[in-house]
Order: C-alpha cells, then sequence, then structure tokens
C-alpha cells in the first residue's frame, strides 16, 4: 500500500482495538491506505486519520472517558450522516446548522471517541436560511 501523498495535518488516534476501528472508519467512506499491524493510515473524504494501537502511557484511552475528538470537514456531509445515522449522538448531535457556523452532526466512535462531520453552513446551498431558523 502506498502511502498517500495529502498534505495537511491530520489526527492520530489512540484505539483499544483497531481491528474493531477499522471498520468504523471504512463505514464512514475511508480506506486502508498505509501502516502496519500497530498503525493504519486510513484515507478518505479529503482527509487522513491515522490509528494507533492504545496502550499504556501517552496513547491509553480511558474505559470512561475518552479525551479525544476528530472533526472532519467535508461537503459530504449529508451522505456520511446518513449511512451512519444510527451512531448519531441523540439528542445532543443529529444533523442540523449550529449557531456557531456549521452545519454537523456528532457520532460516537471507537473507544467512545466523539468524531464530528461537518461543513460551513454558508457554503451550504441552503445553510443562510436554515442556520436562522
Amino acid at each position: 500500500m502506498p502511502v498517500p501523498d495529502s498534505v495537511g495535518a491530520f489526527a492520530i488516534v489512540p484505539s483499544n482495538d483497531l481491528a474493531a476501528a477499522r471498520p468504523f472508519w471504512e463505514r464512514l467512506g475511508f480506506v486502508l491506505t498505509g501502516g502496519d499491524d500497530n498503525y493504519l493510515i486510513m484515507t478518505g473524504l479529503g482527509c487522513e486519520v491515522h490509528l494507533t494501537q492504545a496502550g499504556d502511557g501517552p496513547w491509553a484511552v480511558p474505559a470512561e472517558h475518552n479525551p479525544f475528538g476528530v472533526f472532519i470537514r467535508t461537503p459530504d456531509v449529508d451522505a456520511v450522516a446518513a449511512r451512519v445515522d444510527d451512531l448519531i449522538i441523540r439528542p445532543g448531535g443529529v444533523l442540523r446548522h449550529r449557531e456557531w457556523g456549521l452545519y454537523e452532526c456528532g457520532l460516537c466512535g471507537p473507544d467512545g471517541l466523539l468524531v464530528r462531520i461537518g461543513w460551513p453552513s454558508r457554503l451550504m446551498a441552503d445553510g443562510a436560511d436554515a442556520a436562522r431558523s
């Protein structure tokens, strides 16, 4: 697998079980493009996410409260949200225009990881009207 030649900053997300985390990211639209048994490079939606096997120390993922989160900025937010509707945090994470100017939803990912998927409301065709409602 060749490592993608994307430009940007991408999250490195620790996971207690990489085998269980991979299908979650694939469901969002990511594909495995690099890595090894303990480090996966997933590419999709115009970005990358790197998954590392958690363990003791700084990468440890607590059982009760995962302090990590990822924001995926994509104009395809509607399509992605439809694919993972059952994972949307309800009621607070439902897909809608937020007062901070993003059309987004929040998901509960592997190990309780907060994953937000969104796009600026001003760039959505109906963003200006929906943001006021």
